[in-house]
């Protein structure tokens, strides 16, 4: 998979799922990240973190230094990780329910995980289609990495939902037709535009970012917070100036 993005169709693919990454991570506070998966994808790059990890799959190389484990038993305790961004590790995956129940226990309560991945309702998804039967004849060069399980973002909201986790935002994205040069990728550059704008559901890949929610847990605010808050909800009320005269004309009677 990693060899695929280095070819016209995955450069385009990576170059947006890059800008949706930025976006979603930049304003995301805490103090531990992890990416999970696709080297060639900074997906933590615009996080201000100051704990940041890479994992990937044994004998997957790297760029940089990274932890290699599997996706379904990281080596990370128990809610210690504020944000966890899964760029094609779902699709990719033979267990892909067992990595998300993984990222549930070792999020924070609050904490978010950034998911992308394949939408096979669209051309690429068409495209997946045929390639398995391409495959099974022995006919045509494929056009995609072996190995994909296209995960409709419908159904990983349903996933999500079942472990506590709120979808917060998600997007589609990547409307050219699967092709192998690049200079027909760019010729029909003009479906990116349209498809935005026209078929938004049928986007060749989707971006979802989710908040871990526990019931009966309260995040716990920062002391200055909470010292401010008190200090503005109790406001002496000032004395009128004539208030004054009055209390010292009658002390002095007295």
């Amino acid at each position: 998979m990693q060899d695929w993005f280095e070819s016209p169709a995955g450069t385009y693919l990576l170059a947006w799922e890059q800008q949706q990454f930025d976006l979603a991570v930049v304003d995301l506070f805490g103090y531990h990240a992890l990416q999970l998966g696709l080297p060639a994808l900074d997906a933590l790059a615009t996080n201000r973190m100051p704990h940041r990890w890479l994992s990937t799959a044994e004998g997957v190389q790297a760029p940089r230094a990274v932890l290699q484990a599997d996706y379904a038993a990281l080596p990370f305790p128990e809610s210690s990780l504020d944000l966890v961004a899964l760029p094609h590790a779902l699709d990719s995956h033979a267990d892909p329910h067992a990595v998300l129940r993984e990222v549930s226990r070792v999020l924070v309560p609050g904490g978010r995980v950034v998911v992308s991945g394949f939408n096979p309702a669209s051309l690429w998804g068409l495209r997946q289609g045929c390639e398995h039967l391409c495959r099974r004849f022995k006919v045509g060069a494929p056009l995609l990495p072996k190995g994909l399980d296209f995960i409709g973002s419908r159904r990983l909201r349903d996933w999500l939902r079942l472990l506590d986790f709120e979808v917060e935002t998600g997007g589609y994205g990547c409307y050219r037709p699967l092709l192998r040069g690049e200079k027909w990728l760019q010729r029909w550059r003009w479906m990116d535009r349209a498809g935005a704008r026209w078929w938004p559901f049928f986007g060749a890949a989707y971006v979802l970012v989710a908040v871990k929610r526990v019931h009966g847990v309260r995040l716990l605010e920062p002391a200055w917070r909470k010292a401010g808050s008190k200090a503005g909800a109790t406001v002496p009320l000032a004395r009128r100036q004539g208030d004054n005269r009055v209390s010292m004309k009658q002390e002095q009677h007295e």
